[in-house]
């Protein structure tokens, strides 16, 4: 869509801002990782992936404690692993499949 269509069934909007694409994507058990942060053992269990204006990804990893409860919701840098990469790759592709196919709002 160019900045000059008009988007159907709005009149008058000649382009819409979309401000962020940002899903969330389960690491498999098998490819699980920790780290630790202010002296806190996390279990890293899922990412976060969001397109950038530039179409490139980014994605941080999000987990629980170790040793347990909620913990704070803190960001971890996601470990250079083409295994992970393959994973954040595959998954953006799949949300695109599934936006493309919406149906509208319910």
């Amino acid at each position: 869509m160019s900045g000059d269509e008009v988007v159907e069934g709005v009149e008058g909007v000649e382009d819409v801002d979309v401000s962020a694409l940002a899903i969330n994507v389960t690491v498999p058990e098998s490819h699980r990782w920790t780290d630790t942060r202010r002296g806190e053992e996390f279990v890293l269990s899922t990412l976060n992936v969001r397109m950038l204006p530039d179409g490139h990804l980014a994605v941080k990893a999000y987990g629980r404690p170790v040793a347990g409860g909620r913990g704070a919701y803190v960001s971890f840098p996601v470990p250079d692993d083409p295994e992970l990469a393959a994973l954040v790759a595959s998954a953006a592709d799949r949300a695109g499949q599934i936006w493309g196919a919406h149906r509208g709002l319910r």
